[in-house]
């Protein structure tokens, strides 16, 4: 534990105010895990999205910054307004931007800004005035009727040069003034783009482009990736043929999936063009997020062609700039999007989430089974109880053990744990070398519990609370639990063998260094038959096995 505690201090994250000299924020990679580095120290995003209209109007923001604070957040994720910065083409006007930074840097918070330029949720409500009365110079998409969509079309080079040089010049002044200080650390282009209400654009321009041969550039990627396509996008192309070469139709076949994946490259394409042109005035890590599909749903039903799981060989292909994809997770089903979007070398950070008690323990399952760079529920400026308190204890959690995290991210040594569904039964399985570990998630509801760690419920009758956490390995018999409601009981694979707890402790990480709180045995233990994280508080455990 002594070699642990020194390697914890050394990752401990500097004081807000970077160095000079000190690289912008970037991607680095640690085993299989991706980590953001800011300021030369690897980061985790305890995030928060808020509303889409907070940030119009830095005064009405101003207020807000201490709900964040007292949510344990480190990073908020804030959107600039293309409308707002540019109000006449060629004059702009970043006066909102810098109020929100010097807010920011005020109370000690990182930024991840989101480009509402070209598409927010499909549409193209952001876009400057001046490009939405102009239709003839920055065309529409259109449907199968040719009824025009309040959607700018992909296929215009017109709406592309001017959404990628107002971003250009978004980034060229973050580079003048938060080039060495460092408060935004990453970039999201545009916001959840997709079509809809057809599964590909109808315009003059879409439908020539549909007709035209399928880039080579994606037919290479195609070919030199056979092996590990998503299963959708291969279904497609093998089930026109498997073709080479040829039209979209032709290639892909007539459908609705084959439209979308049509207008999931020439998204993509417009989308990397836009983060190229940023990224050469400055260079920020850049992502795109996705609006994730309902069960039933099909091309056009939902905003189709975004950066979506089944889509991922087409954005990898057509955006190379956009460093990952990320979920917007409100639905049924965290585990599952989040291990989809952690395929393939796929970094997951998940920039939207439902603000429920239960985003508490979907946060603390992302960072331990995905190493996740972070997780931001959204709407976080007018997030309600009990999920705010639930919310401050997770990621309490989280900023205690964030080193431990850090130190132990791509090396195999971490699990979520959560369930995946109330219709679970069986105990959640984790193997650690010869440990077998078995977690049961507690349903009942909390007891009354000591101050700093108070979840509140409405009692007998209230809502039940979240269940769930990670665990850490961090030694060959040792582990750290953190979470609540979970039961872990423990087994060896080792034949003739049982597995005992040889010690058993509740505590904190100050500063990197464990402290402990109670020494737990007896009941706390069912008298050495299992270790409990009890319901209605977040808690921290450090465990010690043998073997017998």
């Amino acid at each position: 534990m002594k070699n642990l505690t020194v390697l914890l201090c050394l990752l401990l994250a500097p004081a807000l105010a970077a160095r000079a000299d000190t690289p912008p924020p970037h991607l680095r990679a640690q085993g299989t895990a991706t980590q953001l580095i800011v300021d030369g120290h690897p980061f985790l995003i305890r995030g928060g999205e808020i509303n889409n209209s907070s940030a119009t109007n830095p005064a009405f923001l101003a207020p807000t910054w201490s709900r964040y604070e007292a949510m344990n957040l480190n990073t908020l994720l804030v959107p600039v307004y293309w409308d707002l910065i540019e109000p006449e083409e060629g004059r702009f006007d970043f006066a909102t931007v810098d109020q929100v930074l010097a807010q920011a840097r005020e109370h000690r918070m990182r930024l991840v800004l989101l480009w509402f330029g070209s598409w927010k949720n499909s549409m193209s409500c952001y876009a400057p005035a001046w490009v939405k009365k102009d239709v003839k110079r920055f065309p529409r998409a259109e449907d199968l009727r040719g009824d025009r969509q309040e959607i700018l079309t992909p296929f215009s080079e017109e709406n592309l040069k001017v959404d990628a040089r107002a971003f250009a010049q978004l980034m060229q002044h973050l580079r003048q003034v938060d080039g060495t200080q460092h408060t935004v650390i990453m970039i999201q282009v545009e916001n959840e783009i997709g079509m809809i209400p057809t599964a590909r654009d109808h315009c003059a321009a879409a439908n020539a482009a549909f007709a035209r041969a399928v880039p080579t550039e994606l037919m290479d990627y195609l070919a030199a990736n056979l092996e590990h396509l998503a299963a959708p996008v291969k279904a497609v192309w093998q089930g026109a043929g498997a073709k080479r070469a040829g039209t979209w139709t032709e290639v892909f076949g007539a459908s609705a999936a084959a439209e979308e994946i049509f207008m999931a490259w020439h998204f993509a394409r417009f989308t990397d063009a836009v983060a190229v042109a940023g990224k050469q005035a400055y260079t920020l890590p850049m992502f795109v997020n996705a609006a994730l599909i309902r069960p039933g749903h099909q091309p056009g039903q939902y905003p189709s062609a975004g950066p979506l799981p089944h889509l991922f060989d087409v954005w990898r292909a057509a955006a190379p700039s956009i460093d990952f994809l990320s979920p917007d997770i409100y639905m049924q089903g965290f585990m599952d999007w989040a291990r989809r979007y952690r395929q393939a070398g796929n970094p997951l950070f998940i920039p939207e989430a439902m603000r429920s008690p239960e985003a508490a323990v979907n946060a603390l399952y992302a960072y331990g089974a995905h190493d996740a760079m972070g997780f931001s529920p959204f709407g976080i400026d007018s997030v309600g109880q009990p999920a705010a308190d639930t919310l401050k204890a997770s990621f309490g959690l989280i900023a205690q053990l964030e080193p431990v995290i850090l130190a132990y991210q791509g090396k195999g040594a971490m699990a979520g744990l959560l369930s995946e569904g109330p219709e679970q039964r069986q105990p959640q399985e984790v193997t650690f070398g010869s440990y077998v570990l078995n977690v049961t998630f507690e349903r009942g509801t909390p007891p009354a519990l000591a101050d700093g760690f108070i979840v509140p419920t409405g009692g007998p009758t209230g809502p039940i609370p979240p269940s769930g956490g990670l665990v850490i390995a961090v030694g060959p018999d040792e582990f750290i639990f953190a979470g609540t409601s979970i039961i872990v009981t423990f087994a060896t694979k080792e034949p003739g063998m049982t597995a005992g707890i040889l010690s058993a402790e509740e505590g904190r990480y100050v500063d990197g260094t464990w402290q402990n709180v109670l020494w737990l045995g007896g009941d706390q233990t069912h008298q050495g038959r299992h270790i409990r994280l009890e319901p209605g508080r977040f808690s921290i455990q450090r465990v010690k096995l043998y073997r017998y």
